[in-house]
């Protein structure tokens, strides 16, 4: 939105930002021990479209010309958001010939909203790692510490957000993989109600999935969010009005909201640092007179760990094997672990299982949050991830070693319960220097009690990347 506004007063241009951004990719992506954020960017297509909409903002300076929402912003796409034309992998060297020939929906809507897209971001093979790199593409590195990872699937968008490479990114999430990379590098993640953005190829019916935005406000997160949510033709699952902000334009005060907060989701095992940010917060907003309740709730990580590879047994898993099946490319070997553990899910939970585990945790959670608005929980329950790390003997988390690294993560349960919309902010930095998010979760399809309570988390806990890493994102590249 600030960007934006500055584009129709004329004090800053869609072609300064775009060129303060190539800039910055130019200076950091590259070599050994570049972020390496990005499979590929465009810097002179994409500068002809920010020039053209140099030339729109001019003109509306001098009439009350409509402009489309996005014009002149920069969105850096995941690879897996296909892009007519280009390349179209998802990591796999098996794939590297696949090229896409129509648009994802999401991104021809950021298309048609003038948005210019000038970079497709790296992700792990398949988008089925917390970490992000494969041996297509290298690894992708954490700006606010390059021994560290962005985390993942969606790494190489929150890496490029922080590292300035762009305004907007897009984001998918089936466990996580939105708002895990915001945590890790201080940026913004929403991963929406299950069929709110519409998705595409068969894959799009597993109701664990999801696309989103990702971006450095809950404003921009807004209206991005409005751009891309909304029935599509394209996918059956899709719901609801197109050009929607979840951030309602009147905000309702702050005690109007019921606050649930849980550290531990039960028996998460969460790192002392991330354990202070969380209570800080909580008590910032317990001094502002807000309706604040410790909400308890059953879970352990080896339920939620059995509940969805019960699930990716079903789906995932097998799309997996089908792709990789008779291939001899070189692979991730977390790749190949993923496939044999939800493949043996699989066998061990027939579909009805899967239904009953998912049905289970849904109704202890609805029962756990019935009397309050949203629920605060943290986003990762580890402080960081090694870059080039492989964790297929799982994580240590406050000193407890947890048999998978998806359970060092606070996000998949919020994928099982995939009505209930979920963003996570940045609420401080941590051990290593790496960020710390903060997850709002809300009731099933209530978008707007999230964006709310996260509109104000975001200015009581005030958190500035500018003033903590130099590597992290300028005034000029929001939007």
């Amino acid at each position: 939105m600030e960007q934006r506004q500055k584009f129709r007063d004329g004090e800053l241009s869609p072609s300064d930002v775009l060129r303060a951004q190539l800039e910055r990719i130019e200076r950091h992506n590259g070599g050994a021990s570049g972020i390496n954020a990005l499979t590929e960017y465009f810097p002179e297509q994409a500068m002809e479209q920010a020039r053209l909409a140099d030339d729109l903002y001019a003109q509306a300076r001098r009439s009350t010309v409509d402009l489309p929402p996005l014009l002149g912003i920069t969105v850096a796409t995941k690879e897996k958001h296909a892009l007519a034309g280009q390349s179209i992998t998802q990591g796999l060297q098996c794939q590297r010939d696949a090229v896409a020939v129509e648009d994802h929906p999401i991104v021809e809507r950021l298309k048609k909203a003038g948005a210019i897209i000038h970079a497709r971001t790296t992700s792990p093979e398949f988008s089925c790692a917390t970490v992000t790199h494969s041996p297509m593409w290298g690894v992708t590195r954490n700006p606010w510490n390059l021994t560290k990872s962005p985390g993942g699937s969606s790494g190489g968008a929150g890496a490029a957000l922080a590292a300035g490479y762009t305004t907007l990114a897009t984001a998918s999430d089936i466990a996580g993989s939105t708002r895990i990379p915001a945590a890790f590098t201080g940026t913004v993640g929403y991963k929406a109600p299950y069929g709110r953005v519409p998705g595409a190829g068969f894959l799009a019916s597993d109701w664990y999935r999801g696309d989103g935005p990702m971006g450095r406000t809950i404003s921009d997160v807004s209206m991005m969010s409005s751009v891309i949510s909304g029935r599509h033709v394209s996918d059956a699952n899709s719901w609801g009005s197109n050009g929607v902000a979840p951030l309602p334009q009147l905000i309702p005060e702050i005690r109007t909201i019921r606050f649930g907060v849980s550290q531990t989701l039960g028996a998460f095992p969460v790192s002392p640092s991330v354990a202070d940010a969380f209570q800080r917060t909580v008590s910032m907003l317990r001094e502002t007179g807000a309706s604040v309740v410790e909400v308890d709730l059953p879970w352990t990580t080896e339920q939620v760990r059995e509940t969805f590879f019960a699930h990716f047994g079903q789906i995932l898993g097998p799309a997996m094997a089908q792709i990789v099946e008779g291939t001899t490319d070189e692979r991730a070997p977390y790749t190949d672990r993923f496939i044999e553990e939800a493949l043996l899910a699989g066998e061990k939970y027939q579909l009805i299982d899967s239904l009953r585990m998912d049905s289970q945790l849904n109704n202890e959670l609805n029962a756990a949050t019935a009397m309050v608005d949203v629920l605060l929980c943290p986003t990762n329950a580890v402080d960081w991830l090694e870059a080039e790390g492989q964790y297929l003997n799982g994580v240590t988390v406050a000193g407890q070693t947890l048999e998978h690294y998806w359970e060092g993560h606070m996000t998949s349960p919020f994928n099982i319960a995939n009505r209930r919309p979920a963003i996570s902010i940045p609420v401080g930095v941590g051990d290593e220097g790496v960020p710390i998010g903060l997850q709002i979760v809300g009731a099933p399809y209530d978008e707007r009690s999230v964006f709310t309570a996260a509109f104000h988390l975001e200015r009581l806990i005030s958190f500035d990347a500018q003033e903590r890493d130099g590597m992290s994102l300028s005034l000029t590249s929001r939007s």
